[in-house]
């Protein structure tokens, strides 16, 4: 019999046209050699280029989803993204609660990269009173970070304070990406325990990144799944997601246009 990897859990929303959400992840796990395992929480009518629709699933049914996977596989790491309210959330922090000591990675999912909010208003409380505090590791996007900061970033300096004021706040790691800033070079920060770890690549000019986020953080969660130390995870995590974004796609539309997607399945 062939050796059993080790398994993921994602707890996000669907995307059909797979360029985000549980496709992403389940394509970077495999990627990976994990083997990957979903609860939905939000079936999205979307493409890289507009959202049309969010149906969410009731609470109790992703709870139902999560409860019935940690009991059945021996689950090594574990990442959220897209989970849309408060029920959701304390649904899913309930069912978690029974295996504190499993890695979670979260992926805030309050923002998207164009500034449209993806999480509900009475969702925002038990994020930030809630779930940030459970995390193993969080990473906003920009909009996101600016969002729990209260404050705007412009600089990398900026983004390096920012990392350490959450990082000690909510008490946990967290990955702040400069993708959204301007430069030749993206530096991402790592802020866990008072101590920076910085990552930096040369900006890939491409124009689409629909996905960057969950590949990024379906990446760590992969690689600690591996049983990888956190700031090595993110620095294998980030040299893929370099691939990703190098390696992309640009489809033709039958109704005219252009739509672009991320290469997971890339070959480093």
């Amino acid at each position: 019999m062939h050796p059993s990897p080790p398994v993921a859990l994602t707890i996000a929303g669907s995307d059909c046209s797979a360029g985000a959400g549980i496709q992403a992840d389940l394509k970077t796990f495999e990627h990976f050699r994990v083997h990957g395992l979903t609860a939905v929480t939000c079936v999205v009518s979307e493409t890289a280029n507009v959202v049309r629709a969010v149906h969410p699933v009731p609470p109790e049914i992703v709870a139902d989803q999560v409860d019935l996977l940690l009991d059945a596989f021996p689950i090594s790491a574990i990442k959220t993204g897209m989970l849309y309210s408060a029920p959701h959330i304390e649904a899913v922090l309930d069912a978690l609660s029974r295996y504190p000591a499993i890695p979670l990675v979260v992926d805030p999912v309050m923002i998207a990269s164009t500034g449209d909010p993806l999480l509900e208003p009475d969702a925002i409380a038990a994020l930030r009173d809630e779930l940030l505090p459970r995390a193993t590791l969080v990473t906003p996007n920009l909009h996101e970070a600016e969002a729990l900061a209260g404050e705007k970033i412009h600089t990398v300096d900026d983004l390096e304070r920012v990392a350490l004021r959450l990082s000690e706040q909510f008490g946990t790691a967290f990955l702040l990406k400069g993708g959204h800033l301007e430069g030749p070079e993206c530096t991402d920060l790592l802020a866990d325990g008072g101590h920076l770890h910085r990552f930096t690549a040369a900006r890939v000019a491409v124009p689409g990144s629909h996905g960057t986020g969950c590949t990024f953080s379906a990446a760590i969660a992969a690689h600690l799944a591996l049983n990888h130390p956190l700031a090595e995870a993110v620095s294998h995590a980030k040299v893929y997601l370099t691939e990703t974004l190098a390696k992309s796609f640009t489809h033709q539309s039958p109704a005219g246009g252009t739509v672009h997607a991320l290469n997971q399945g890339t070959t480093l």
